[in-house]
């Protein structure tokens, strides 16, 4: 979405972190790591922030060491 002026204006995205583990009986579930909501331009950029958060707040280098999936899903704006 671009504004009249030419600058892409800032939307919001839910960037969701899940780790798949298996039970004892061998069946995969999906365990939610961490739910952030970020503004961003575009998807590519909330994964990218939300990414970096993640590490953060997990105090690690690589988001992969502790999720398997990051899933970004633009939210609706809400009419006032």
């Amino acid at each position: 979405m671009t504004s009249r002026t030419g600058v892409h204006a800032m939307r919001t995205f839910l960037v969701t972190f899940h780790k798949t583990v298996s039970d004892g009986r061998g069946h995969d579930h999906r365990v939610l790591q961490q739910q952030t909501v970020v503004p961003a331009s575009y998807g590519e950029a909330a994964a990218d922030a939300a990414k970096a958060l993640f590490c953060q707040a997990a105090s690690i280098v690589d988001w992969r060491l502790r999720a398997d999936t990051c899933e970004v899903v633009e939210l609706a704006e809400l009419a006032v």
